[in-house]
């Protein structure tokens, strides 16, 4: 079969018309799928419905402390270890949030902003022009967080190895730079595990601000979607990394249970170096006294080390492939041939798949769905300020719905980015 860019006006005036017709049937469905959020489905979260039944066995920790009452601020040691392990590094480098990883990373900035960092000349918020370096596709939230911080955002092209580094590397000359987003591990949303040589990078580069900050948001380190453990996605820890090259202040981590047990009741962790937690903790100590122990309990009892971890998050894994391999099938079944006008991801783990359309389409594509009901992450959402500078990029997350409303939503996204793309060529003969 042609590919688009082959065809005649006639040729694609003709296929135009048969997609209109496809189109047009879609639209008589009245369907209202949804595929904007990475949200855990129902099936996902009851896997953990007996998570608090651990705590029938009383409310002391393996030290026999009463996990009730006030005390233990940094959260209790059996959770620290578990989050240690899964990450990597040593428990006295944890300290234990409540349910939001992303109010962490919140908190973290607004500190900066106030006191600013152990090794600040001043307060980020007396730094004029202060800027932020934003991985684009990336994590919108991220980027509101920064935005809402009066950080101009400045977009780094993303690669098949993580952010490219040679952009990254020039832009850290300058001292109005404090910092950059990473999803180091299935990164939101185009699934990609940043290279051995990206961490060595980020690690070791010599940054203008001597207060520069890597933001390691780990969100996705044990969520693979296959069962081989042979490709699985594989970090080194970046903290000792980051000291190895003489920068042992430059970055925080951050993970959660949000999408291992419950989103809106799981806990949440940072991971810092001892200079770093010891200043931190200052001003903690100060915010609160102690965070929710007994939900650490829970689920330390209910995952007491990474390997249950693991096997907990194969039974994520055993509901979420078919999902995936559903979207690569149907994405497949009906864009191949015309590579030169979309592609996407076939991510190895995480929550989304990220769709490039025709560039100068994307807009069109997410309205048009829309009208079909299918609603999508508007277009432009995986980038600084909301604004894709190519139109291209769509980010599908297909975790909640089952998998026949994906393929009918994938099909009805894969008729609408061709529409758009004949459109766009017909425009230009």
């Amino acid at each position: 079969m042609k590919g688009y860019r082959e065809m005649t006006g006639e040729e694609l005036l003709a296929e135009r018309k048969e997609l209109n017709e496809r189109y047009e049937k879609c639209k008589a469905l009245n369907l209202t799928l949804d595929m904007t959020r990475g949200k855990p489905s129902p099936v996902q979260l009851d896997l953990s419905n007996d998570i608090y039944d651990t705590l029938k066995d009383g409310y002391k920790n393996a030290k026999g402390q009463d996990v009730r009452n006030y005390g233990i601020a940094d959260g209790i040691e059996d959770i620290r270890a578990v989050f240690a392990e899964i990450l990597g590094t040593d428990k006295d480098n944890i300290f234990m949030g409540n349910s939001s990883s992303l109010n962490q990373m919140f908190d973290a900035i607004m500190r900066a902003m106030v006191f600013g960092e152990v090794d600040s000349p001043k307060p980020w918020s007396q730094v004029e022009g202060r800027k932020w370096l934003c991985p684009a596709p990336g994590y919108d939230r991220h980027f509101r967080v920064t935005e809402t911080m009066g950080f101009e955002l400045i977009p780094v092209p993303m690669t098949d190895n993580g952010p490219d580094m040679d952009v990254v590397e020039e832009l850290v000359k300058d001292e109005k730079v404090k910092g950059i987003w990473c999803v180091p591990c299935y990164s939101n949303p185009d699934g990609i595990v940043y290279s051995a040589e990206t961490c060595e990078r980020l690690a070791k580069m010599e940054t203008a601000a001597v207060d520069f900050r890597l933001f390691w948001d780990n969100a996705y380190v044990v969520h693979h979607l296959s069962e081989d453990r042979n490709e699985w996605g594989r970090l080194p820890d970046m903290l000792s990394l980051c000291e190895k090259y003489g920068h042992a202040n430059r970055v925080y981590e951050f993970a959660s249970s949000s999408k291992i047990t419950f989103a809106g009741g799981g806990i949440s962790c940072f991971a810092a170096n001892k200079e770093n937690m010891a200043y931190t903790k200052k001003f903690l100590n100060a915010q609160t006294i102690c965070t929710n122990k007994v939900n650490q309990l829970a689920h330390a009892r209910f995952l007491p080390d990474a390997e249950a971890v693991y096997a907990h998050m194969m039974k994520h894994a055993a509901i979420l492939r078919p999902k995936f391999e559903a979207c690569q099938r149907v994405l497949n079944e009906e864009l191949a041939g015309n590579g030169d006008l979309w592609h996407w991801t076939d991510p190895k783990g995480g929550y989304f798949v990220s769709f490039f359309a025709m560039p100068g389409t994307a807009t069109k594509v997410v309205s048009m769905c829309k009208e079909a009901g299918v609603a999508l992450t508007p277009a432009g959402a995986s980038f600084p300020y909301g604004k894709d500078p190519s139109d291209s990029n769509i980010r599908l997350a297909p975790s909640f719905p089952e998998v026949e409303d994906i393929e009918k939503a994938v099909r009805i996204l894969s008729i609408c980015a061709k529409i758009t793309a004949i459109d766009k060529l017909l425009e230009d003969l």
